[in-house]
C-alpha cells in the first residue's frame, strides 16, 4: 500500500480546519501564506477570488511530493469586493450595505501537486435580512464579525441576519466540501480509502 501523500493547509483559518475535517481529512501541517491580497484595479470579485487562491497555493513551500490546499472567499456586491473588515466602523459599513439586499459570496478553491495546479470556484447567492440598529450593534460588540469577508460568518450568530441561499453552505463558511473533495482526488489524495 502506498504511502498518503502529506496534505499541507495553506490557510490560517479555524473555519477551513473544520470543513476538511468533515471529510475526514486532517492536514499534516498548517502554513497560512503571506501574500499580498489587495484587489487589482478594477479586478471583479470572481476573477480576483480565483486568483488569490491560486497565489496562496503557490506561494505555500512545500515538499514535491507534498498537496498543498489553499481556498479564498469573496463576498461581492455587484462588482464591489467586499473583504475582511479594518475595523468595526468598516464592518458596521458592510453589514450595512449588505443589509436587505442580496449578494453574492465567491470561494475559490486551489489544489497543487509540485507543478500542476487543480482550481474550483463556488458561487452562492445570499440574501441578508434588513438589520436593525439594535442587531447591527450587538453583532457588531460580538466581535465575531473579525478576520470574516464582508464582516459576517453566517456558521455563527449572524446565520440569523440569513434566511434564504442558493448554493452551496459549506462555501459561504470557507470550503465547499464537494469540489474541495473532487479537487483532493485528482490530486491522488485517498480520501475515501485512507491508508491505514
Amino acid at each position: 500500500m502506498t504511502e498518503r501523500p502529506r496534505l499541507i493547509l495553506g490557510s490560517g483559518s479555524p473555519r477551513r480546519l473544520d470543513l476538511l475535517a468533515q471529510l475526514g481529512v486532517v492536514p499534516d501541517d498548517i502554513r497560512p501564506p503571506d501574500i499580498n491580497e489587495d484587489p487589482q484595479k478594477r479586478e471583479e470579485p470572481r476573477p480576483y477570488c480565483i486568483r488569490i487562491a491560486r497565489e496562496k497555493a503557490l506561494a505555500v513551500t512545500a515538499d514535491p511530493g507534498d498537496i498543498v490546499l489553499s481556498a479564498d472567499t469573496t463576498v461581492a456586491l455587484g462588482r464591489r469586493i467586499l473583504g475582511k473588515p479594518a475595523d468595526e466602523k468598516e464592518a458596521a459599513q458592510f453589514l450595512t450595505m449588505l443589509s436587505g439586499r442580496r449578494h453574492r459570496v465567491i470561494t475559490a478553491v486551489a489544489v497543487r501537486l509540485g507543478d500542476k495546479l487543480w482550481q474550483k470556484d463556488v458561487v452562492t447567492q445570499v440574501r441578508m435580512k434588513m438589520l436593525s440598529n439594535s442587531e447591527l450593534n450587538a453583532y457588531i460588540a460580538s466581535g465575531d464579525w473579525r478576520g470574516k469577508a464582508g464582516g459576517y460568518g453566517i456558521q455563527g450568530p449572524a446565520g440569523a441576519f440569513v434566511p434564504w441561499i442558493s448554493g452551496s453552505f459549506p462555501a459561504v463558511v470557507g470550503l465547499p466540501l464537494a469540489e474541495t473533495a473532487n479537487l483532493l482526488l485528482s490530486a491522488g489524495y485517498p480520501l475515501y480509502n485512507p491508508a491505514s
